[in-house]
């Protein structure tokens, strides 16, 4: 199956729209399977999201800012992420306003109000141009829808559904969630509420999350494809632990476990419990998956003080709204239960958000414009909220291990004490962060992926808890993440029509598919 596929308009890739019938359907983890199973066919594949709203996001090569959904995908095609996978990214700020990141940099922020009314639709030229260029530099481009296509309401500015597939004229294929029930309804609805142009690139159905005896769908299918004169392209199974990145929200309670992993038995003799502050515009809490990766190492989050009581570590994660955060923990008593729990030499980590919250003070004019705030007081670090927003892929060392990592932050910080530097460069020149007794803090999201400074981290805090912890020496996050993404590949070879698949990938939208009335006015 090597080389190019050709679509009608000519020596371009192939392409693939992957919508849903609502948010969470498993758009994101479907395009990654995709991905995944394309690239093990030697066919050059990239993912691509015209707009994303998502406040967990990464950092590329080229210092752009994109979703981490896209940069998962890209990790599932074996590509480098680049700007182009994800042209238009919103972070909200509220529920009213968002930052819009246009080709991996801020330029303002928007009420939805305003996006939708005029902003929005202006972009459509910029995301097809670097769709065009992804599908000219690989075989195929499988793209990722947004919520739902038949948000009749917002049909008319969007760009990222129904707009961006008429305009790129690539064929769709839905996805449903039926382990929420009603998805023969939601596949037809969708369908009948798309006009006549719309649906005629509705090319067929994959349904996600089933528990049971396939069988006893096929008469439902059967009837959905009489009804719709499309076909269902595969049933894919609940799949327990896939641990992939989120885009818009937790999976699961807050008093739960971090999403459904099963936490191995411990290396040593005891566990290390992991606490995680869910502060409000929570950002790339997926810095703490590492750590629930390790046997051993018990994550939660939470959102009252009693649930501190028995952690050994208690992580204040980044967030779009510092100050704005900073205020919910003191209303909820946390802030008060954190400064106990430093006072006692008990371990408290800040990244990027949560280390500005640990600092003495906080100049923001521009995030909250809130001017001067109190910060926690634990750390001696003073910030001021800079305009120009930091992003950047530094590398460095941390309690002798390497580590990498990622800065997204408007927030810089001025470190005025401590008893060390977080991560150092090689001649031991501090580079970020600090520790000051047992509270630490750093801008650097993904530092806890490097193996090695993980595990060196995790013997500190469970020496400073005086738990009997002893890090697993072989645990990689890397090779479990890719294991994850092989698990997402095969769902779809097992369990799709691959056949159909490719089929719509390198010949286009089908002829001839009917029109399901009423259909939008």
């Amino acid at each position: 199956m090597n080389g190019r596929f050709k679509s009608a308009g000519g020596a371009v890739g192939g392409g693939l729209l992957v919508a849903g019938t609502t948010s969470d359907a498993g758009k994101s983890v479907v395009t990654a399977g995709i991905c995944r199973w394309l690239v093990r066919q030697g066919i050059r594949v990239a993912p691509f999201k015209a707009q994303n709203m998502s406040l967990n996001s990464f950092v590329t090569r080229e210092g752009a800012e994109i979703g981490r959904a896209q940069a998962m995908q890209a990790a599932a095609a074996r590509v480098e992420p680049t700007a182009l996978m994800n042209p238009v990214l919103l972070k909200p700020g509220s529920d009213r306003s968002s930052q819009v990141v246009l080709l991996g940099k801020p330029v303002g922020e928007l009420s939805a109000r305003g996006y939708h009314s005029g902003r929005q639709e202006q972009l459509l030229g910029t995301v097809t141009d670097c769709l065009a260029e992804l599908r000219r530099t690989h075989d195929a481009v499988i793209c990722e829808g947004a919520g739902s296509p038949a948000e009749i309401n917002l049909r008319r500015t969007d760009i990222v559904n129904m707009g961006i597939a008429r305009a790129a004229r690539i064929p769709v294929v839905v996805v449903g969630d039926i382990d929420r029930g009603g998805v023969f309804a939601s596949f037809f609805g969708t369908t009948a509420l798309l006009s006549r142009e719309d649906q005629a690139l509705v090319a067929g159905f994959l349904v996600n999350k089933f528990r049971g005896d396939v069988t006893l769908l096929e008469p439902g299918l059967e009837m959905l494809r009489g009804l719709t004169g499309r076909p269902t392209l595969g049933v894919l199974p609940f799949a327990h632990g896939l641990g992939i990145d989120e885009e818009d929200g937790l999976r699961v309670s807050l008093r739960g476990a971090v999403r459904e992993s099963v936490v191995a038995p411990p290396h040593g003799a005891d566990v290390l419990r992991v606490a995680v502050c869910a502060v409000p515009l929570m950002s790339n809490f997926t810095d703490v998956d590492a750590l629930a990766a390790e046997p051993g190492v018990v994550v939660r989050f939470v959102d009252r003080a009693e649930e501190l009581a028995d952690a050994d570590l208690v992580v204040l994660p980044g967030t779009r709204g510092t100050v704005r955060a900073l205020a919910w923990l003191r209303e909820r008593g946390l802030a008060d239960a954190i400064a106990r729990r430093a006072a006692e030499g008990r371990p408290v980590l800040g990244i990027c958000g949560g280390y500005q919250m640990l600092g003495e003070r906080i100049e923001d004019e521009v995030e909250s414009k809130a001017g001067t705030v109190e910060g926690l007081g634990l750390l001696p670090v003073r910030v001021r909220f800079a305009v120009e927003k930091t992003l950047a892929r530094p590398v460095g060392r941390a309690l002798g291990e390497p580590v990498e990592g990622y800065e997204i932050h408007h927030g810089v910080a001025e470190v005025t004490g401590g008893d060390e530097a977080f991560i150092s460069d090689d001649q031991g020149h501090s580079l970020d962060g600090c520790r000051a007794g047992s509270v630490w803090g750093t801008h650097w999201h993904g530092s806890l992926e490097s193996d090695g400074f993980r595990r060196a981290f995790l013997r500190r805090i469970a020496a400073d808890a005086g738990r009997a912890f002893v890090p697993a020496p072989d645990t990689c996050f890397g090779t479990l993440r890719e294991e994850q993404l092989d698990r997402l590949g095969d769902l779809i070879e097992e369990h799709a029509d691959t056949d159909a698949l490719l089929r719509l990938i390198e010949k286009g939208v089908p002829e001839g598919l009917p029109f399901v009335p009423p259909g939008a006015p």
